[in-house]
């Protein structure tokens, strides 16, 4: 059975945080006061706190793409992926790599898609039909 994480880094800005991950990402608001807000990032706890975000650098190679490091996510049925893609395109998302399918066919056949949040934190959301293919080597 897997249990939720948590993750807390940091934002520069506690209301574009709760509009980008609210509103946008339709996630739940949890506890906060006036320097973090929590909220349940897809049954995960994700903690945001005012300060300077991590630096990342694109050390990643993601196919032909380098991404972000370090960088965070979440795993998805396909469904729910396909219409957080939606969503998000509908949004006008500033794409690090644009919703994409990876080993399609094959085993650990995914889809997945990078941005960033308001502040700079790099997100990747990885779409799965078959949730059993996530650790499939």
């Amino acid at each position: 059975m897997l249990t939720p994480f948590h993750l807390a880094i940091n934002v520069t800005d506690l209301d574009e945080t709760r509009a980008f991950y609210g509103d946008l990402l339709g996630c739940t608001e949890g506890r906060a006061t006036a320097t973090w807000v929590d909220f349940n990032f897809f049954g995960h706890q994700l903690s945001f706190h005012l300060g300077e975000p991590f630096v990342t650098a694109n050390t990643g190679k993601v196919g032909a793409h380098m991404v972000a490091m370090p960088h965070f996510g979440v795993v998805l049925t396909y469904d729910d992926w396909r219409a957080l893609a939606d969503r998000l395109e509908a949004a006008g998302i500033d794409w690090v790599i644009a919703p994409t399918g990876r080993f399609i066919g094959e085993p650990g056949e995914q889809w997945t898609m990078f941005f960033r949040d308001p502040s700079g934190n790099p997100i990747e959301v990885k779409g799965f039909k078959d949730l059993e293919g996530v650790f499939v080597g």
